[in-house]
């Protein structure tokens, strides 16, 4: 399914995760892409991981139609394991086909149990 097709789509206000950012406007990501996480208490792991200062402190609920924006925008996610779980079966529902499927959390998993799947918008 090409990604500007994506036209009434099923479930916008199911919540997917939690993404951080601050009042300057920095977002929390991984490279490029914005993490997503299953739960606030791992947001807070992800941010004390990568800003040593806090300063990513507003922690906010993000649904699926707002990540669903953000990919016909060109962004693209970082979703830990929880969150992608819940954003898989939607876009499932939703007819996108090009995701890696959810047994990817369980390759190759770090030491630290830190693993995110990147999301970009199909290409072409």
């Amino acid at each position: 399914m090409n990604i500007g097709q994506w036209k009434g789509i099923k479930e916008v206000s199911k919540v997917v995760g939690y993404f951080s950012y601050s009042h300057s406007g920095d977002v929390l990501c991984e490279g490029d892409a914005c993490i997503i996480a299953g739960t606030e208490e791992r947001m807070r792991v992800y941010i004390k991981r990568v800003s040593k200062e806090g300063k990513l402190d507003i922690i906010k609920k993000t649904r699926f139609g707002e990540i669903m924006n953000g990919l016909r925008q060109g962004g693209a996610y970082a979703f830990d394991e929880e969150s992608y779980s819940r954003f898989f079966d939607l876009a499932k529902i939703n007819g996108m086909d090009f995701l890696p499927e959810k047994e990817e959390f369980l390759k190759n998993r770090p030491a630290d149990g830190i693993q995110f799947v990147i999301i970009r918008p199909p290409s072409g």
